[in-house]
């Protein structure tokens, strides 16, 4: 008897919380499509909040004079192995660690 109760008020528990979960799906999905008045908007000749959305870019996407930058921010250039391996080598040869290393070995 004590395993019915168990399991009874289990499935009301899991009935409850799936119930819960449909409806904040639901109320988030109807919280996205509301518009809201930003912060700092403008009034309107009649004095109504503005509905207008500035669009305000990342620091990161402005050159120096404050501009928008155009060009994409990634160029990558294709590289064959012998270059990458030259480079690499170079790199490792300019570390601090191996100045110290070949010190130790001369």
């Amino acid at each position: 008897m004590l395993h019915l109760l168990y399991i009874l008020a289990f499935t009301i528990l899991a009935v409850l919380a799936v119930a819960n979960l449909i409806r904040n799906l639901i109320m988030f999905s109807f919280d996205r499509e509301r518009v809201y008045p930003g912060k700092y908007s403008s009034m309107d000749n009649q004095g109504y909040m503005s509905s207008r959305k500035q669009f305000i870019p990342h620091p990161e996407l402005l050159d120096n004079a404050g501009n928008l930058i155009k060009e994409p921010l990634l160029v990558m250039r294709s590289v064959n192995v012998e270059d990458a391996r030259q480079q690499l080598d170079a790199l490792y040869e300019s570390s601090p660690g191996q100045k110290i290393d070949r010190q130790e070995e001369g």
